[in-house]
């Protein structure tokens, strides 16, 4: 499904957002210590009457945009008749949104949204963004589920495991290394508990199906 029709889940994403603002302030950070004129009376340049001018300092660099702050999931206790409704909800979500061009759009096509609005609501959710908080819901346990065993673990765990792996793998260049860990670690900083302990039950429950909804849905 692509990612503009639901709402964003908020465990891990940004992170590209966070990686291109901390270069661009790195850049505009070289850039005005590169131009900046060195003072009167310092570095070789006379000061006094009669020195020549010093040179007209260079536009300061355009501050780097911060980082898009992206909301923190929204946790509801989820039902068993929602994990139903999201089964049975998605092929006919996939069989619109696989059809749709890759890169999302500022401006969704109005007929989508209202097949999408009309799928969600047949399949007894009250509209696409209830949809969607059920799918981020589901999404944020799976984080924490290991595949194999069915083991649940707080997202943030998982999360620590997988900066381990990181930075064990020898594989990683050293500069790539460095800025997947500083995300993987900003994540980590704001990361969230499941708050339902139901939740985690229910997916567990659920999980084959859902892992190969999710799959499908990438």
């Amino acid at each position: 499904m692509r990612d503009g029709v639901r709402s964003a889940a908020a465990l891990v994403a940004g992170l590209a957002l966070i990686i291109s603002a901390v270069t661009l302030s790195q850049t505009a950070a070289q850039a005005q210590a590169q131009t900046r004129p060195p003072l009167p009376g310092k570095g070789g340049m006379p000061s006094g009457p009669g020195a020549p001018a010093a040179p007209a300092p260079a536009p300061a660099a355009t501050p780097a945009p911060a980082p898009q702050q992206v909301p923190p999931l929204q946790q509801i206790e989820l039902t068993e008749k929602q994990i139903a409704s999201l089964l049975a909800a998605q092929k006919e979500m996939d069989a619109i949104t696989d059809k749709l061009p890759a890169s999302p759009t500022d401006k969704p096509d109005p007929k989508v949204q209202a097949q999408l609005e009309a799928i969600a609501k047949k399949n007894g959710f009250a509209d696409i963004n209830d949809y969607g908080l059920v799918y981020d819901n589901v999404s944020f346990v799976m984080t924490g589920i290991d595949p194999k065993t069915k083991a649940f673990i707080q997202p943030s765990e998982a999360l620590k495991k997988q900066i381990a792996a990181v930075q064990a793998d020898a594989k990683i260049p050293a500069r790539d290394k460095k800025a997947i860990l500083d995300d993987m670690n900003a994540t980590l900083a704001t990361a969230e508990a499941v708050k339902f302990p139901g939740n985690v039950t229910l997916v567990t429950k659920y999980y084959d199906q859902l892992a190969a909804l999710m799959q499908d849905d990438e």
